[in-house]
């Protein structure tokens, strides 16, 4: 059985999927997105993901398409049609098609929405988290409210091929401060010197990861210290241990940055401690 995608109110293969050429997803990047992790066909993190969506969508002025409880409804059966129990769910809701123009259509069309599911490998996810990754620096260029998860995506995707270049996995932005804001596609975390963990607090100009939110929930409950303030490269070259979290990542050690090695350039124990009990709470957690 072919993938099945769930394009604005119908099922059809994906291969045959298609929106208008006025989508303005497509046209102007008017649109935004939400990616869950998919455990035994269960949706990981469900209430931060809806959450953020709503919120994004409500800082564009975008309609929800459907209620939260009919739009789960719709990314199940997505999944189910797919036949993953180990992936990822991609959503975007987009203002909709509407002849060109940059202002908003009035009056407003319907939301355009668009969802699709992918399968990941468990085995080899864990693999790479056992072996760590690389990650690269560069300048901070995107706009000003990295908050909302919009779709336009052009200098995260500048940044993942520089990395991809250099047979890194992430890029780092770097602020004209000289700290580290996030990831790529993740956020950023060290554990540093002193024991303690750190990653950029919400009010710099980040996105509020979900699986940030919920392992900063599972770090205090276990007892753990944490800080969230910034750091530069070089501190993070002079952790214990870094790494990055996300949905596709979930928890991932980073063993270098820009080719240096973080200490002895081995997965350390604490991130490879918070991947497992992150897992088991997003397990425990999944709908």
């Amino acid at each position: 059985m072919g993938r099945i995608a769930y394009v604005n109110g119908r099922f059809t293969p994906h291969a045959d999927a298609t929106v208008h050429i006025e989508d303005r997803g497509y046209q102007l990047a008017d649109g935004v997105y939400e990616v869950w992790a998919l455990f035994g066909g269960k949706l990981a993190d469900p209430e931060g993901h809806f959450a953020r969506l709503e919120r994004s969508l409500g800082e564009l002025s975008i309609e929800m398409p459907m209620s939260r409880a009919a739009l789960t409804m719709v990314l199940k059966e997505t999944v189910r049609r797919n036949r993953v129990t180990e992936g990822l769910v991609y959503l975007q809701v987009t203002r909709g098609v509407a002849p060109r123009d940059h202002a908003f259509p009035n009056p407003a069309v319907r939301p355009a929405v668009v969802i699709t599911v992918s399968r990941v490998d468990r085995a080899q996810s864990d693999a790479r988290a056992a072996r760590g990754v690389g990650v690269v620096t560069t300048p901070e260029n995107r706009w000003g409210r990295c908050d909302i998860k919009t779709v336009g995506l052009l200098p995260n995707v500048l940044a993942k091929q520089k990395a991809r270049a250099a047979g890194a996995v992430e890029a780092w932005f770097v602020d004209e401060l000289g700290f580290v804001t996030e990831g790529a596609s993740s956020n950023a975390w060290i554990v540093d010197g002193d024991g303690r963990l750190r990653t950029r607090d919400t009010n710099a100009n980040i996105l509020r990861g979900v699986t940030r939110y919920t392992l900063l929930d599972v770090i205090r409950e276990n007892g753990l210290q944490v800080d969230e303030r910034p750091f530069t490269p070089a501190e993070a070259l002079a952790a214990k241990e870094a790494f990055i979290t996300g949905a596709g990542s979930l928890v991932l050690p980073v063993v270098s940055v820009d080719g240096k090695p973080i200490g002895d350039g081995k997965v350390g124990p604490v991130a490879a401690r918070l991947r497992r009990l992150y897992i088991e709470q997003a397990k425990a957690s999944a709908i």
